[in-house]
């Protein structure tokens, strides 16, 4: 407690320094633009614009990054002059000084022409940066290159190092401490984070409260990744190896070629890892309350990884308004985990009482398919567009384990024959996406959207496990063969306006969701249907509600509202049953129901001249809340893990509906730039959690505080005199995470801390060398404490162990190259 009390000090002198700043920063002006195509007439996405007052150097600049629309805002400290600088890869760096009307608190710049860049893009120098996170009140969004101790990784790398996130045990992410959706350029995927390599990726947006615009299944919010995809003239691309230990490896090339009315894109992807995990458990079983026996064990695991991924397509822009793209992406991988388990059984007076060994091998594999279908059309009024999409994701996978079970008497000697059990797996996924999307701006400050969505989702896997005897394998009955179907249809509208300094937004989204499981081999089914027979009308509406009031120039106060569904997912309903660890089983639960979430939050948002200051307090019912369920195995679990070697007091833990979970918190994220070449962003977030449930008349509710905190820091050396260590940049990435509560007990606390070096060099900075160590201290492990009338367990298990990794990047480009040049050269010579 005494460390809560100092870090709420410490957030109190942060929240007067801020206030201080934004006293200062009270004379402050709004300046908006857009930046365009000179040649093409089109809004150009991604460039960069800074403002700086051009009549003192040494004042400090602000920077914006356009949206799709070209269009950006910054807010300065009010000066006669300002100096404009935009950049975009491909184009001309333009230099423009405004007089600003220091009468007003708003100026409009005006558009802003780019000229494409004829000359050679290896020379092209790019003088502004894009900042590593932009802040917005519904958003925000992460720049993945800033974020150089990822380099060479995947996308759970990258997601350690994003403010507001963590990552758990199997490498899932939480916002906030609830589970978000995850999207893919703003469609489902069936890829893990795992296996998605974060050299392709462009930036990811947080989304925590998603509009009526968004899927409803989304109650812990969005995370949205945005792949790269390049657009530049001529022929481009970035060409990255790099290797590490323990066994990494890794390789990506991307490549862009861009004429005329056509965008060609490609890129290919190796990531391979390795490493041993190590885990422990302490267990005290009780009878009556009392103390019965103990046990203890230690793992080490063996984890390979290797993946490997090609990804093309095509954009073609059919006239000044219409364009068309088209996406392929294909996606294998293998995994190998080698495990040894030492256990040790005792009795209640803690004398030994006998031993076991266990070493298990799983070799499985998968293969990924994605294809998306594109089509945009704008319109001569600016903000006016409609879009319509078809993705569709198939896969399949597989693979088959083995494991051998010995148990020993404390003089070493064997204590009955050694059981093994064999398995064999695999599974196919389908998926279906259509969606619309409409959007017009009714006047400057009105604009409606709406559209429609279609989801269908088909899954099966099968899994047979055998006992093997010496009269032969004899299947086991906890084999499953099990398929389920699932399917989304939705429409929604959204409507804003401005009055005065209030803008609103509202929005209805109406979701008919069907969900329909079976377990072929026993014929038992199971689902859930919205609405059902003229029954739970209510669970198909999702409203929102966005109130900001702007207290003066970069100064904002948001209210907002919105009601969501979590849907369980593949592991949570599956009933297969995770035997690896023979004290301790997991089994995915198929009569689980959806939970819904009515979300408040209270948004301040403070843009001031060198940073950027949000605070948000946040409050979320969630009804059928998902939650984790343990308990001593049941004589009929046990029967069906016959001959499987599972001891009669194993902890089988599955999934069950809470009847409801309260979270009421309040986060602080904070972006600083301290001097030209130093910045950080501190994150926060506090909050107090009430879980009640009863499952089989056993109360489970319980209520704590939890809190856990983030810095991420660059410091960056420009020394022009200085060739050995100028455009040189350091990252450092920590977060903790204190003990949070769980029905049955807790979750330990956890840390980690990450380190990057970066060096930018050869010719106008085409070649890039990172050096990163991801847990610099190997101390990321994720424990819990459960502690019930029939056990008390205290166990950690490690995703992954300290690496260190080397990464080299080229990049290269033409924009005035010609694929077909050397054949016109020809027929003309021929004419």
């Amino acid at each position: 407690m005494k460390n809560f009390y100092s870090l709420l000090l410490a957030f109190t002198l942060l929240l007067g320094y801020t206030s201080e700043a934004q006293v200062m920063a009270v004379q402050q002006v709004r300046i908006f633009g857009k930046v365009i195509d000179q040649k093409t007439g089109k809004a150009l996405e991604s460039a960069t614009v800074s403002v700086q007052s051009a009549n003192n150097a040494d004042s400090s600049q602000r920077a914006s990054i356009t949206d799709k629309e070209g269009n950006f805002t910054i807010s300065i400290t009010k000066s006669d002059n300002v100096r404009v600088v935009v950049s975009a890869i491909g184009f001309e760096k333009l230099e423009e000084r405004l007089s600003i009307d220091e009468s007003g608190n708003e100026f409009n710049a005006g558009k802003f022409l780019m000229i494409t860049d004829v000359t050679n893009l290896a020379n092209v120098v790019v003088t502004a940066k894009k900042p590593a996170m932009t802040l917005a009140v519904d958003r925000r969004i992460f720049n993945a290159d800033a974020a150089i101790s990822s380099k060479g990784g995947n996308a759970v790398d990258l997601m350690k190092n994003i403010p507001s996130l963590s990552v758990d045990i199997n490498g899932g992410v939480q916002l906030r401490n609830s589970t978000p959706q995850i999207l893919v350029d703003g469609r489902p995927t069936i890829l893990t984070l795992e296996q998605i390599p974060a050299d392709e990726i462009d930036k990811v947006e947080v989304i925590t409260q998603p509009s009526s615009k968004y899927d409803a299944g989304s109650t812990g919010g969005i995370i949205n990744i945005i792949m790269k995809k390049n657009r530049k003239a001529g022929l481009n691309g970035i060409a990255t190896i790099g290797f590490g230990s323990p066994e990494l490896l890794n390789g990506n090339l991307s490549l862009n070629y861009r004429k005329g009315k056509f965008n060609f894109f490609t890129s290919g992807n190796f990531n391979k890892s390795g490493g041993i995990a190590k885990g422990e458990a302490y267990r005290e079983n009780k009878s009556e309350g009392q103390v019965s026996d103990f046990f203890s064990q230690q793992n080490n695991t063996e984890r390979n990884r290797q993946f490997k991924s090609i990804r093309f397509g095509a954009d073609y822009f059919i006239n000044k308004f219409n364009s068309i793209s088209i996406t392929q992406n294909f996606v294998s991988g293998k995994f190998n985990n080698t495990e040894t388990q030492e256990q040790q059984y005792y009795n209640k007076d803690q004398y030994l009482t006998q031993t076991g060994s266990r070493f298990s091998i799983d070799d499985d594999f998968f293969n990924r398919s994605n294809t998306q279908l594109n089509f945009r059309r704008t319109y001569e009024k600016a903000g006016k567009e409609w879009t319509a999409d078809l993705t569709a994701n198939t896969g399949n996978n597989g693979g088959n384990g083995s494991i051998r079970n010995q148990l020993y008497q404390p003089d070493g000697q064997p204590a009955g024959a050694e059981s093994n059990v064999i398995n064999e797996s695999d599974g196919t996924g389908r998926q279906l996406t259509f969606q619309t999307d409409y959007v017009n701006p009714l006047s400057e400050k009105s604009k409606l959207e709406f559209g429609a969505r279609s989801f269908y989702n088909l899954s099966k896997d099968k899994y047979d496990v055998f006992a093997v005897e010496t009269t032969g394998n004899v299947k086991l009955p906890l084999s499953n063969n099990y398929s389920y179907s699932e399917m989304v249809n939705a429409i929604y509208t959204n409507y804003s306006n401005t009055i005065g300094k209030l803008k609103y937004q509202g929005g209805i989204r109406i979701e008919q969701s069907t969900f329909k499981g079976e377990l072929v081999d026993s014929a038992q089914k199971f689902g859930y249907e919205f609405p059902s027979g003229g029954n739970n009308f209510w669970n198909t509406f999702f409203p929102s509600l966005f109130l900001t009031y702007e207290l003066s120039t970069g100064n904002d106060l948001q209210l907002n509202f919105s009601r969501r569904i979590r849907r369980p997912n593949f592991w949570q309903i599956n009933p297969y049953v995770d035997i690896s660890d023979p004290m301790n089983i997991r089994k995915g639960n198929p009569e689980l129901q959806p939970e819904f979430t009515n979300s408040f939050e209270l948004n301040y948002n403070r843009q001031y001249t060198s940073g950027n200051f949000l605070l948000s307090l946040y409050y979320r019912n969630n009804t059928d809340d998902i939650t984790m369920y343990s308990d001593t195995i049941s004589q009929k679990e046990l029967d069906n893990l016959n001959n499987a070697a599972i001891d009669p007091n194993a902890i089988l833990t599955t999934f069950i509906n809470a009847d409801r979970t309260n979270r009421s918190g309040m986060e602080i994220t904070w972006q600083q730039k301290i001097g030209k070449n130093f910045d950080i962003t501190p994150n926060f977030n506090a909050q107090y959690r009430d879980v009640k449930a009863v499952v089989n008349g056993v109360n489970l509710s319980n209520t704590g505080f939890n809190w856990d905190a983030k810095l991420i820091a660059n410091y960056r050396i420009i020394t022009p005199g200085n060739q050995l260590f100028n455009n040189t940049s350091f990252q450092l990435s920590a977060q903790y995470e204190s003990s949070r509560v769980m029905p049955q007990g807790k979750q330990q606390q956890q840390y980690g801390t990450d380190f990057a070096i970066r060096r930018d060099f050869l010719k106008n900075k085409a070649g890039t060398l990172t050096f990163n160590i991801n847990d610099v201290f190997n101390s990321r492990r994720f424990g819990s404490i459960i502690d019930t009338e029939n056990f008390y367990q205290d166990s950690y298990r490690r995703w992954n162990v300290r690496t260190f990794r080397l990464t080299f990047s080229y990049r290269f480009g033409k924009s005035d190259f010609e694929l077909f040049k050397r054949k016109a050269e020809r027929d003309e010579d021929q004419g």
